[in-house]
């Protein structure tokens, strides 16, 4: 009989008018009786099983249908009462049906998923799901034994969403929804796709959540614009949680945890900003985070939704950003996900020459599906807007502006033109951009792009694709190449260095030492460098401060700064123990010390994007594998220059033209005995003498020290 009715069971469920009577159904498959009374009535009217899998139908005479009633259920395990949940109106108003349906609903996560209700005098949790091709959903949970039978849910044909209000479910109850595909198969149970939080894996249920948030970064959401923009001074910490540091049982740490000490060191190293791996639900602990099934739930591998709100309110208060890692490009194929949600490809594409990503063995998203683009708009908007993230690095972004990426071919679909640029994800990341900057003051965006594709960071209205700022993977790729050659072959190699000013103000990049450059079999920063011990050490100082002196934001991905010798491993902690080592400890210090001269010297972080900020003193030393440079910020008379000596050999009276006569001061020198150097260098100070250099009419002779960078204010 429910067949019939699998679209609107509230047209056959429920208390309804038949030909001047009153009839009520109820689906309760493991009564053995049911009877029905009106709620502030105790007479009882017994219902009659009509079918064998738990229909009860009574019918009430020409008596007037009460309008809140319950049923009253017996069991072989004993009698209770329940709501009838098909005596409760819709859940979605028009006006969200149709923004659903046109796929411009900005705020999605408050109305899909699921809410904890009253209803009158009635305490339940709303329910609603997007799946238009199904024949049949139903919610299923602890509240309902995962029954399918007890809770089959309205479709509004508007718009594909199912939805029912549950009386008796409550915030922590657990669910999912059984879906009958298209072809009319029982599909494995789903998670929520609008979950706000999920069982700890391997487990997978959604979780219904409701906390209302408690923050007290009112002044740092009013002033973040000015810690994000072009000249600002961005530092960023990027980190795995599960492995920063973990208990003495070798358990993962909790939100709480990580508030009380990894917040702190993050400050105390200087950073500005600390960027999270993907915390966005996800089953396997290998992926990283990057292969998401929950799009609008922190895991819960930490903690609670709430745990990891306080988690950023503590940054704030240190005055550190939050970055998350976020990934719209793809999504894994685990059965309780999003594919094949209604049976139909509803998420991905169907051909797999655009839905299938071979690099991960995931599924693409369909952009080209406004309800789609809508989902991913509206993921990015919730965290930015109800957690107060500062930031989003978007994933992968290559991966989508080509048809052709990671792909022979054959494998691969041109585009309506014949290229291969992907016209529907171009659209949808500046549709993203321009929604995200119109929606929430002060974040930004920022594109891990890998390719030389234009204009990723200039606005949409100017032909870019609207980001923030992109990395800057060819400066990483280039740099380590050249760290990685034995210092006596640089001077054939002194391009990989100055290549990247060619191309350095094109976007506004951030400088990437990333968690991609210290696994599978890529050694760690200080195990790509050259030489015996000291000089490894020597070396990795040095690329640091070449790091925080080039034009360009930064970012470290922990663990370099202790100069990690193994690869990072997810399942372990960083290995602590290092700082022992003075090694160890001295280039933690030059980290933390390369931040400070970083954020408190404006020439080194204002003007970053501009050409105006950056001039050669001289690249063409490549003999002697010595660079010398110039920074500038808006005050030209705190120019700061660099240079930076990529052997092991001193260089004594080593001449540099400046363009201001009198004193500098030596601010760093990453051979300081403190770094665990060999303490040569100026002597703190040095004055120019009017000797032309360079172009300049005014030069400083330089000791130069081994394997080492010297920086100097005016």
């Amino acid at each position: 009989m429910l067949r019939r009715f699998a679209a609107d069971p509230f047209a056959y469920l429920g208390m309804h008018a038949a030909d001047g009577d009153t009839v009520v159904r109820a689906s309760l498959p493991q009564a053995s009786r049911v009877f029905v009374r009106e709620r502030h009535n105790v007479e009882l009217v017994e219902l009659n099983r009509i079918e064998g899998d738990g229909l009860f139908e009574g019918w009430l005479g020409d008596r007037s249908a009460p309008s809140d009633y319950l049923f009253i259920v017996e069991t072989p395990h004993g009698r209770y009462e329940v709501e009838d949940p098909y005596r409760f109106g819709p859940i979605l108003g028009d006006v969200d049906v149709y923004l659903i349906a046109e796929g411009t609903h900005l705020r999605l996560w408050e109305v899909l998923g699921s809410h904890v209700r009253t209803i009158g005098e009635t305490h339940g949790v709303a329910f609603a799901v997007w799946a238009p091709n199904a024949l049949r959903v139903s919610v299923v949970g602890d509240f309902n034994e995962w029954d399918g039978r007890r809770h089959p849910m309205r479709k509004r044909v508007e718009c594909g969403v199912w939805e029912i209000f549950v009386p008796g479910a409550t915030e922590g109850s657990k669910y999912k929804y059984e879906i009958v595909g298209a072809g009319g198969d029982l599909l494995p149970l789903k998670a929520d796709p609008l979950a706000r939080y999920a069982e700890m894996r391997p487990e997978s249920a959604s979780i219904v959540w409701e906390h209302a948030p408690v923050w007290n970064d009112e002044a740092w959401m009013k002033s973040r614009a000015e810690r994000n923009n072009r000249d600002a001074a961005i530092s960023i910490y990027e980190v795995h949680l599960g492995s920063w540091r973990r208990g003495t049982d070798g358990a993962i740490p909790s939100y709480a945890q990580l508030s009380n000490d990894l917040l702190p060191y993050v400050a105390e190293m200087g950073f500005t900003h600390v960027e999270l791996l993907p915390i966005t639900e996800h089953p396997f602990d290998g992926s990283w985070g990057y292969q998401p099934t929950g799009m609008f739930a922190p895991t819960s591998r930490f903690g609670t939704p709430a745990d990891f709100r306080a988690f950023i309110d503590c940054a704030h208060s240190l005055g550190l950003g939050v970055i998350l890692d976020w990934v719209p490009g793809h999504f894994p194929n685990d059965p309780h996900g999003l594919a094949l949600f209604d049976g139909t490809h509803l998420y991905e594409h169907r051909d797999p020459r655009k839905g299938f990503a071979p690099d991960w063995n995931t599924l693409i998203y369909n952009n080209d599906r406004r309800e789609v683009a809508n989902f991913l708009i509206a993921s990015a908007l919730y965290w930015l807007q109800e957690f107060h993230i500062d930031a989003l690095r978007v994933d992968a972004v290559a991966s989508m502006l080509y048809l052709d990426y990671s792909r022979r071919p054959g494998e691969w679909v041109p585009n309506e033109y014949g290229g291969n640029e992907n016209l529907e994800a171009i659209a949808f990341l500046r549709r993203l951009n321009e929604t995200l900057y119109a929606a929430c003051e002060g974040a930004v965006s920022i594109a891990e792009e890998s390719t030389a594709w234009p204009m990723v960071s200039r606005p949409v209205s100017s032909g870019g694709l609207g980001f923030g700022y992109k990395w800057n993977m060819g400066w990483m790729h280039d740099t380590l190449r050249y760290f990685g050659y034995d210092p006596i072959y640089r001077r054939y190699h002194q391009n990989d260095l100055t290549f990247g000013l060619v191309y350095a103000f094109g976007e506004n990049y951030i400088l990437p030492l990333s968690h991609d450059e210290v696994v599978h079999g890529k050694r760690s920063l200080l195990s790509k460098m050259p030489g015996d011990r000291w000089q490894r050490f020597a070396n990795l100082r040095l690329l640091f401060a070449l790091m925080f002196t080039h034009p360009g934001k930064k970012l470290l991905f922990m663990g370099a700064e202790l100069g990690a010798v193994l690869e990072w491993n997810h399942d372990a902690e960083l290995d602590w123990g290092l700082l022992a080592d003075e090694a160890h400890a001295g280039l933690q210090r030059l980290v933390r010390d390369c931040n400070t001269l970083y954020r408190t010297q404006p020439a080194l972080h204002q003007l970053d994007a501009e050409s105006a900020g950056f001039e050669w003193i001289d690249y063409q030393d490549a003999a002697q594998s010595v660079l010398a440079f110039a920074r500038t910020g808006t005050d030209p008379a705190e120019q700061v220059v660099v240079a930076i000596n990529a052997t092991p050999v001193v260089h004594y009276g080593y001449r540099i033209g400046v363009a201001h006569a009198g004193g500098y001061r030596e601010v760093l020198n990453t051979d300081s005995q403190f770094y665990g150097g060999s303490n040569v260098g100026n002597e703190g100070a040095i004055v120019t003498e009017p000797v032309a250099a360079h172009g300049r009419s005014e030069s400083l002779a330089l000791t130069l020290p081994p394997l080492a960078a010297v920086v100097l204010r005016r």
